[in-house]
């Protein structure tokens, strides 16, 4: 089993680019908290506003499989 661990963009469970999904799947938590996280840092900080559309133009699409 050589499977390596990537971050993308999840392409089953995104709400707007699927960028909290992705990072919630390569850390192994539910989406929930990741989204609840982010929209706390963008609040706090305005950072996480910035933050998120990096992610959404860097990171790669996930594989369509499950």
């Amino acid at each position: 089993m050589d499977e390596r661990k990537r971050l993308y963009k999840s392409r089953n469970n995104k709400m707007i680019c699927g960028v909290c999904a992705g990072i919630a799947d390569y850390f192994n938590i539910d989406p929930s908290i990741v989204r609840v996280l982010w929209a706390v840092l963008a609040l706090a900080a305005g950072t996480g506003v910035l933050a998120y559309i990096a992610c959404a133009i860097i990171l790669p699409e996930g594989d369509t499989e499950v």
